[in-house]
């Protein structure tokens, strides 16, 4: 067991609060400037009207931004707020549960490895579903670790506080305690807890945690988890998806760090067989979760941000390898600095990019492009609102919908006319508003004017915008005016 004395100074708790320190001012200072993408406008619209849960996913990443919201304001930082200062939490967690289960310094190089993947020191900003369950998950393991280390029954109820805190994040937590099961079957040591009450209440609390969400669905048709669970293997077998995700995992993983993962997996795996308690809590409580990932992949594509919650078992296993070395394989040790110098190097980058681009000649192909071009859009629908007296503005995408009523705010009523499923916490519009001319905007790909003529006597094209980065087109926008009301504006409330 290494002391923290004997370590080099990065990797020490002062080492580590200096590193994740600096890197979480990045983050901040990015949250505050960067504009948001289409998804966190989404997301902010479910902050203004928290609810039991929504359509997409479970409630918490919505009661996240209303909080920030809260603290403050309606702003781009209000949305990031919480999200940004949770990465602290999950690094301090994942710190003391590698620290338990291993020592001190698998536990720093785990920290480092986390924070320096490009899906964390990149993405760690957004206000998407994917941080809460990050965060919820890691608490969960660490809660596991501690129970794995002390024996003391009580920490299953603080398992089961922070698997339904993460079961009011996302549905993939499902997928942890799954590995939770196979862990209390697997390993001989871990079977007694069958057999004690706390097991059992913390099962139970981790359900009333959990029961918003059921209660939600229960009145909803169970909508939200058609839509999340009816997706898996809905189509037939295809290798089209498997490389595309297995890249992405690696890539946002960061690929040196994904080479020390891999072989920290060799090494736990051979203590797993053995049934180390340890070493198997790692695995089993990964490995349903990315079966099912993979499995995804061979039917469907695989959002990159998905596979988010293993993020910290992987920073792990590539802990475990570069804390197993001996003095004569130093190699190994540059790998794992260059890996951390790299993804320090590209969050700095990427971070102060999407503040101030560079350049704009990567046009949509740049990571940042959702995040461009936005404030001169809300300038230009403005005037057009003035110009043609507006009373409400209509929208027939989520992601659009998001955007334009932040850019709109306070100003002027924003209205998706379809999926109205995903706004069923808001109060219905006061009809008599449609009576008045209003504007409709639409991504030039995805136009569907000519099914609002149902709805209007007159639809006219007013203009097209365009969003750009540095004067780089990334795509158009067409304005179109609507008068005239003649039939309903909504398509009718599906669950399907």
């Amino acid at each position: 067991m290494s002391k923290t004395s004997d370590l080099p100074f990065w990797l020490r708790p002062s080492g580590l609060v200096i590193v994740v320190g600096l890197l979480t001012a990045l983050k901040l200072f990015a949250a505050a400037n960067a504009y948001i993408v289409e998804d966190e406008a989404y997301y902010r619209i479910w902050g203004l009207y928290p609810a039991l849960s929504y359509y997409d996913h479970p409630p918490m990443i919505g009661w996240w931004v209303t909080a920030g919201q809260a603290l403050f304001g309606d702003t781009v930082f209000g949305l990031r707020a919480i999200v940004v200062l949770s990465g602290v939490i999950g690094s301090l967690a994942l710190w003391r549960t590698a620290t338990i289960l291993f020592d001190a310094r698998t536990a720093g190089w785990a920290v480092l490895f986390l924070n320096t993947s490009l899906m964390i020191g990149i993405g760690g900003i957004l206000a998407t579903p994917d941080a809460p369950s990050v965060v919820f998950w890691g608490l969960t393991f660490w809660a596991l670790a501690e129970l794995t280390v002390s024996k003391n029954p009580n920490w299953w109820l603080v398992v089961g506080l922070m698997a339904g805190l993460g079961l009011l994040s996302k549905y993939s937590l499902l997928f942890l305690g799954a590995g939770i099961v196979l862990w209390l079957v697997w390993v001989p040591d871990a079977r007694r807890w069958w057999m004690t009450w706390e097991l059992w209440a913390g099962g139970a609390l981790a359900l009333l945690c959990f029961s918003p969400v059921l209660y939600w669905n229960h009145t909803h048709e169970w909508v939200s988890f058609y839509k999340q669970f009816g997706r898996a293997g809905s189509s037939g077998y295809t290798t089209k998806y498997i490389f595309e995700f297995l890249g992405a995992f690696v890539g946002l993983l960061n690929p040196l760090i994904a080479l020390l993962a891999a072989c920290g997996a060799a090494i736990l795996y051979k203590t797993f067989r053995a049934r180390d308690a340890a070493a198997s809590l790692v695995v089993l409580t990964t490995l349903p979760f990315l079966a099912y990932l993979c499995y995804h992949a061979l039917h469907s594509r695989v959002q990159a941000n998905w596979s988010a919650p293993l993020f910290p078992a992987f920073a792990i296993m590539a802990a475990v390898f570069i804390a197993s070395l001996r003095g004569d394989q130093a190699r190994w040790r540059k790998v794992a600095m260059t890996g951390v110098g790299v993804g320090i190097l590209v969050a700095i980058l990427v971070q102060v990019h999407a503040v101030y681009p560079v350049t704009g000649q990567l046009a949509r192909k740049d990571p940042t492009f959702q995040l461009r071009g936005w404030q001169e859009i809300g300038t230009s629908l403005n005037e057009l609102a003035e110009q043609e007296q507006a009373a409400f503005l209509l929208t027939t995408s989520y992601g659009l919908n998001g955007q334009a009523d932040f850019l709109m705010k306070d100003r002027l009523p924003v209205f998706q006319t379809t999926e109205r499923i995903r706004y069923i916490m808001m109060p219905d519009p006061d009809e008599t508003l449609f009576q008045k001319p209003g504007l409709y905007i639409t991504e030039k790909r995805r136009n569907k004017a000519g099914d609002l003529e149902r709805a209007f006597d007159t639809v006219e094209e007013l203009a097209v915008l365009e969003r750009k980065v540095k004067g780089v087109p990334l795509e158009e926008l067409l304005v179109y005016r609507v008068e005239g009301r003649k039939g309903p504006v909504f398509e009718p409330l599906s669950v399907e």
